[in-house]
């Protein structure tokens, strides 16, 4: 059994060893979490290398502060500032780029973050507690309709409006400010549910999601991560439910294609635009010893793809 807010990386060695890390090249990691890619990142470079890694969360930029190592550029944003944090940095281009998805194990074990129905607290639910509104806040004005459409979207949960009718009705005795509330009102409107798994479990999962614009953030990044590889370098996407793994799936499948001409257009195979992208191998997933001493892993998925020689 792993402590409280311990963090066990997911995917460790095959997410490094996808990048194929160059002493002295420049990578960046876009979910420092507690540092454990980061830190396999930075044993395998030398003196020259660089490593710029981003998090929303202030307590992992405090977690890689304490590092005190000189090679490690932090940056407390979300993953879609890359562009405007590369050029402030002065950096064109890197050699790789790695983005582990979704919330980290800290911040799931930390009650106070309200982002687990396990424990009463504020309903917060933000990556980032040093701005930005909470869920709390967001259920105190949000209509039915747009909590149901959050809760479908982004939970896939089949008894959205249910829950979105249910949580609007609770909202006339107080505010539905605590994650207790909310699971309890949940559990109460899904009327069936997965085996082994709490009611409560898509709405929590929708609700996070929305509130730090988890899809929305990874589609703005991943045309910039492209565009700022190096040819030859890596893109890694570690993926932790099928919203995510379908953006990253889609996005690569598509960027490794050549683009979609007219039909009958008078033009030799040769001569096609190439894409952006190759793809390196299969989805990778963890084996049955990983997830035997974490659990959270099962759902992973690893996808790799190196930048061409084609301009963006």
């Amino acid at each position: 059994m792993n402590a409280p807010n311990a963090h066990v990386t997911v995917l460790l060695q095959e997410a490094v060893d996808a990048l194929e890390i160059k002493a002295d090249g420049i990578y960046v990691d876009g979910t420092f979490g507690r540092g454990g890619h980061s830190l396999a990142v930075l044993e395998r470079l030398g003196p020259e290398g660089r490593l710029i890694a981003f998090d929303r969360d202030p307590a992992a930029i405090a977690a890689g502060q304490a590092l005190g190592d000189a090679r490690l550029t932090l940056v407390h944003s979300a993953f879609s500032a890359l562009d405007e944090a590369l050029d402030e940095l002065g950096v064109a281009q890197v050699d790789g780029v790695l983005l582990d998805l979704g919330v980290s194990s800290p911040q799931l074990d930390d009650g106070a973050r309200g982002m687990s129905f396990r424990f009463d607290a504020p309903l917060d639910m933000r990556m980032d507690t040093s701005r930005g509104q909470t869920v709390a806040q967001w259920l105190a004005e949000a209509s039915v309709d747009q909590i149901t459409e959050v809760i479908r979207n982004y939970g896939e949960e089949r008894f959205a409006y249910a829950v979105a009718k249910a949580i609007a009705d609770a909202r006339t005795g107080g505010a539905v400010a605590t994650t207790g509330q909310l699971a309890a009102i949940v559990e109460k409107a899904v009327r069936t549910r997965e085996p082994g798994q709490h009611p409560a479990t898509r709405t929590f999962q929708a609700f996070r999601i929305f509130i730090n614009q988890e899809l929305e953030e990874l589609t703005r990044v991943l045309p910039v991560c492209v565009r700022r590889l190096r040819t030859d370098g890596r893109l890694a996407v570690i993926s932790f439910h099928s919203l995510e793994d379908r953006i990253v799936k889609r996005f690569m499948r598509d960027e490794s294609r050549p683009p979609v001409l007219p039909a009958r257009l008078p033009i030799r195979a040769a001569d096609l635009p190439q894409p952006r992208l190759r793809l390196i191998g299969k989805a990778m997933r963890p084996g049955a010893a990983e997830v035997s001493v974490n659990a959270r892993a099962r759902s992973a998925v690893l996808r790799v793809a190196e930048r061409t020689g084609v301009a963006s």
